[in-house]
């Protein structure tokens, strides 16, 4: 076997490449991480999504493996120190899934400002909520990036088509760079203090874990909402739960968690927040992102296998 894919991919990128060379396509594969080491024996590519972790153990036992194809832009369940030092090449989709998070932030933070997500359950009753629900608009208002990347920018471009105002922050972005045309350059703190909605866009890393916590929180004005569509552990759950019970903030949406996937137990916490939206990190797949991606990390892991 010369391919191994252990997550969910588009099937007609999975078929090309077994056209071309043995592939092992298990989507499931991921739920039973401990298997995948005795399976790398002659896998000189695999293909990954967020769930599979490719440690220095699993590389351990993968002597022929050549590169890590990333069904996506996080990189946090995959250690790239091992990697780089095994010389294993590691691929992630840049730019395939843009657009579908791009979508899934607005869409969010239009349905929170609406705060209209719980009318179902109250009409459903015999309850007509008019007013409760009837929310504000996004036009107008501030959405505040945390990271400005290609995600983030595009993020703004859709936000300013609704009028919203944009501003961002990102260290790692010079002052003078073009991409700053239009979006206001802020620090963290005067963002947090400034925006109607929050959204965040930073890879997981020491320095972000938890960077959205108590404190962070209580910057925010109460009428502002948060979304999280970038990775769990950057959110404090317990005390993101806290201020929304307190209502220190108006709305959430949370599309990635601190422990995936999200069981009962770990979920329990999150009952009684009122105007909040839970999804099973889909933010970045949609049908149209899943075709992009899979297409462009089929395509790359056969040319590096020179299988193109």
């Amino acid at each position: 076997m010369t391919i191994l894919i252990t997550e969910f991919m588009d099937e007609a990128a999975v078929e090309d490449m077994k056209a071309k060379v043995e592939t092992q396509y298990l989507p499931d594969l991921a739920d039973r991480q401990g298997d995948i080491p005795g399976m790398m024996a002659g896998v000189q590519a695999l293909i990954v999504r967020n769930r599979t972790q490719v440690t220095p153990e699993l590389l351990a036992a993968a002597p022929d493996l050549k590169v890590v194809g990333r069904l996506g832009v996080g990189l946090d369940n995959i250690n790239l120190p091992a990697c780089a030092e095994k010389g294993v090449e590691v691929i992630p989709a840049t730019g395939a899934n843009t657009i579908s998070v791009a979508e899934y932030v607005v869409t969010n933070a239009l349905i929170l400002m609406r705060n209209a997500y719980q009318a179902k359950h109250s009409m459903l009753k015999g309850g007509w909520p008019r007013m409760a629900c009837s929310g504000r608009e996004v036009g107008g208002k501030t959405l505040g990036l945390i990271g400005f990347g290609g995600i983030a920018r595009e993020t703004a471009r859709l936000a300013k088509g609704l009028g919203m105002s944009v501003c961002a922050t990102d260290p790692l972005l010079p002052a003078d760079d073009p991409a700053w045309e239009g979006v206001e350059r802020l620090e963290l703190d005067a963002l947090l203090a400034k925006s109607d909605v929050v959204s965040l866009h930073v890879p997981l890393l020491d320095a972000t874990r938890h960077m959205i916590n108590a404190g962070t929180l209580a910057q925010m004005k109460p009428s502002a909402v948060l979304v999280n569509a970038a990775r769990g552990g950057v959110v404090e759950e317990d005390a993101l739960v806290a201020a929304m019970k307190a209502g220190q903030l108006a709305g959430a949406a949370l599309d990635c968690f601190e422990t995936e996937p999200l069981t009962e137990a770990a979920g329990e916490k999150f009952r009684g927040c009122e105007n909040l939206i839970l999804t099973p990190h889909i933010a970045g797949v949609t049908e149209e992102s899943n075709t992009r991606v899979s297409t462009m990390i089929a395509n790359l892991v056969l040319d590096r296998l020179g299988e193109t």
